[in-house]
């Protein structure tokens, strides 16, 4: 079994058919927490200048499972007191997965409100859809795209996949697709410490985080609405900071972390709560980005801690025109703490979710006793997660279809954190979607918030004098 289970992470092209893979602790803990009102989905957009053809299409992306067979499972049924779950790696999908939307100016905001509220079910194999968007360039506003071109739309179950999971996939379909095998993805590659760093390493999280402040509907409302709304931007990439000692002073990622910050604070003063403390939990991906990227949940999640070392500092920080030297000192505070955090390892969710899901008792009781441990903690549950793929390290060539001009990814946001800022980069552009839960904002506020984020993300170059604010760059909203 551990030789099946190797194999099946690596992506071997002969799938062993009908191996059985536990559920690491990350699966596990998303499985007992899953809830119809809150969708555990993760969505992937990548746009084409062209058309693809649907035929092609699904033989790419069947070619493109099967060379990733770890992706063809589904969850193996069972009872309450079976001691573990699952994963059972099939070979061959069981059903279609690849599906052509209709024609019409809506086709597109249908397909995003798809993804959102509608995971692929854990009990078939893939525990993924890909849907496909014709834009014919006619329709107006920004639901439709700027022209002619074609969507691709990647839905995955969080409990199985993540984002980094699913965007191998596509890239490898694009390789099936147009013919051609990409260049060599480089390794990721994470510089050490250089001198002493600002904040621990640990997951502790000692101070209770504030949350995002709820927007103005009644509470019976809000507890009452169902799903996530999402709002897409596309923004030039930050200017690269300049370098001390060979590292740069801060990177992108940092500023997305401080830019969160400032939104949450920003937001918070002008509905009457506190400004902070804010702590953002960051996924980090040490995972090769080769055909040989093991499929799953991948990722470590590490807690950053987004408090300035001078207190005078946070007056400065949420004022209408965030002060520049205040949000440098912010900037290079959070990228130590961050250069510290991703340069140790660790358990994915900590030791206490490895002693949760440690197959001593039934998964019923585990899972008892894991709702029970995330209702304790949900006062300390972090103010928002920041999930930062960075520049895409695929061309995602769909040959005559053309290359990707943007691709934009959203992670799940459930309550009690309520919203997710997902970045990615490609030609030059930054591409960011936040996505928050309706139990906590209308989609109307989360505009607003968006507006605010974007106004933050300008300030967070303190080298330019005050906020930018480019509302005309927003992409859509579902």
């Amino acid at each position: 079994m551990i030789g099946q289970r190797a194999a099946a992470g690596r992506g071997t092209s002969t799938p062993p058919g009908g191996a059985l893979i536990p559920f690491p602790t990350v699966d596990e803990v998303s499985r007992h927490c899953l809830s119809d009102d809150e969708p555990e989905s993760v969505h992937i957009e990548v746009h084409l200048p062209g058309r693809v053809d649907p035929a092609r299409l699904r033989a790419a992306f069947r070619r493109a499972l099967r060379t990733h067979p770890r992706a063809l499972m589904r969850e193996v049924p069972g009872r309450r007191h079976r001691r573990s779950f699952a994963w059972e790696l099939t070979g061959e999908p069981d059903s279609e997965p690849v599906s052509f939307a209709g024609h019409g100016p809506d086709a597109l905001a249908r397909a995003r409100a798809r993804a959102l509220d509608a995971c692929p079910p854990l009990t078939l194999s893939p525990p993924m859809r890909l849907e496909a968007v014709a834009l014919d360039g006619t329709g107006t506003g920004t639901e439709t795209g700027t022209g002619a071109g074609t969507v691709l739309l990647l839905t995955m179950h969080h409990t199985a996949l993540d984002a980094p999971s699913g965007l191998r996939v596509l890239a490898t379909t694009a390789e099936q697709y147009g013919g051609e095998a990409a260049l060599p993805v480089p390794g990721r590659v994470r510089p050490a410490p250089s001198g002493p760093t600002t904040g621990g390493t640990g997951r502790t999280v000692r101070t209770r985080p504030v949350r995002v402040a709820p927007d103005a509907r009644p509470a019976p409302v809000r507890a009452r609405a169902a799903g996530n709304g999402m709002l897409q931007l596309d923004l030039p990439v930050p200017r690269r900071a300049a370098r001390a000692g060979g590292l740069p002073l801060w990177t992108v990622n940092d500023q997305l972390l401080v830019a969160t910050a400032l939104t949450v604070g920003r937001w918070n003063v002008a509905h009457g709560r506190p400004a902070g403390p804010v702590q953002l939990t960051m996924p980090v991906d040490d995972r090769p980005r080769g055909t040989e990227m093991p499929m799953g949940n991948g990722t470590r999640l590490v807690e950053v801690a987004m408090a300035a070392d001078d207190p005078s500092d946070a007056e400065l920080l949420i004022g209408e025109r965030p002060d520049p030297a205040a949000v440098a000192r912010l900037l290079r505070t959070t990228a130590g703490r961050t250069r510290a955090l991703t340069s140790v390892h660790g358990a994915p969710m900590g030791a206490g979710a490895d002693l949760l899901t440690a197959p001593l008792l039934p998964v019923g009781i585990r899972g008892v006793l894991t709702r029970g441990a995330r209702w304790a903690a949900a006062p300390w549950t972090s103010t928002a997660l920041v999930t930062n793929i960075g520049r895409v390290p695929y061309a995602l060539d769909f040959g005559d279809a053309g290359r990707a001009t943007a691709v934009w990814f959203s992670a799940p946001a459930r309550m009690p954190r309520g919203l997710s800022v997902a970045a990615a980069s490609t030609g030059g552009r930054l591409h960011v979607t936040l996505r928050w839960s309706r139990a906590l904002l209308g989609d109307a506020a989360g505009a607003d918030l968006a507006g605010l984020f974007e106004e933050s993300l300008a300030a967070s170059d303190p080298t330019v004098d005050g906020a930018r604010s480019t509302h005309d760059n927003h992409k859509g909203a579902s």
